[in-house]
This record gives structure tokens, C-alpha cells and sequence, in this order.
């Protein structure tokens, strides 16, 4: 799946994210529901912010490569985070997560600051959009 980076000049160049991804004709869309950190029996285990962020990006992957897709496939992704100084703080060791799971795949992006999440441990949710190749 090849998505079309569309980047109008008068944004400016984008850093860690696309401004808009086109998908090819032919793909089937995934919606991917707010992944946190919680484990499968709904616990959020750690409080650490970079680890959280992995796990919610991990389980993120994890749906989208049940349906077929990879890392390449995702052509939307909004984070949410509950501490954006937190965040800010972290950009790097952040980054490195997600380049080791998403590589130099930069989908459209948004990130909000939200007041709290489900699990009042929680600190980053992870929804995100994707198109499936089809089998041929």
C-alpha cells in the first residue's frame, strides 16, 4: 500500500508527520478504536509516559496487521496525551519508539492534550486510520 504524501508548499515542510495522505483506488479503509496501555485484562501497569506511548503504539500496529496491513498502511494517526509538557519533555526518546515500530512512515498526525482518559493511569491513547491493500 503507497500512499501520495500531499504536502502544499505553503505549509511549509512538515516535520514527523504528512499533511495529507492519499490513498490508492482499490483499498479497504480500517478505523482503528483508542489504544492505551492497558494489558488484556484492561490494567494499566506502568506510569512511565515513553513506555505507555509504546504499548498504545504497539496495540495500534497490532490491529492494523491483523487486518492485513503494516506500519506503511496507516494513513491517519491522532495521539492523545494527558500531559503535553510531558510530552514535550520526551520528544526524543518518544521518537525513537516510534521510528523502531513505524520506521520513516510519517502519516497525517494530530496531537491533543485531553484531561484524562478511561484509566485514570493512562496517559497516551493511539486511534488511527488505515487502508488495506486488497489480496490479489
Amino acid at each position: 500500500m503507497t500512499f501520495e504524501a500531499i504536502n502544499p508548499e505553503p505549509l511549509g515542510p512538515p516535520k514527523g508527520w504528512t499533511n495529507g495522505m492519499l490513498a490508492p483506488a482499490g483499498g479497504r479503509v480500517l478505523f482503528v478504536a483508542g489504544q492505551d496501555a492497558a494489558n488484556a485484562e484492561g490494567v494499566v501497569t506502568t506510569d512511565d509516559f515513553v513506555e505507555q506511548f509504546d504499548i498504545a503504539l504497539e496495540k495500534m500496529l497490532l490491529v492494523v496487521t491483523e487486518a492485513g496491513g503494516g506500519p506503511e498502511s496507516i494513513g491517519r494517526m491522532t495521539v492523545f496525551v494527558t500531559d503535553l509538557d510531558a510530552y514535550r519533555s520526551l520528544r526524543k526518546p518518544v521518537g525513537e519508539v516510534y521510528r523502531a515500530r513505524m520506521g520513516k512512515h510519517f502519516p497525517a498526525m494530530a496531537l491533543m492534550e485531553v484531561s484524562r482518559l478511561v484509566d485514570p493511569r493512562g496517559k497516551v491513547e493511539i486511534e488511527a486510520t488505515a487502508v488495506i491493500a486488497p489480496v490479489e
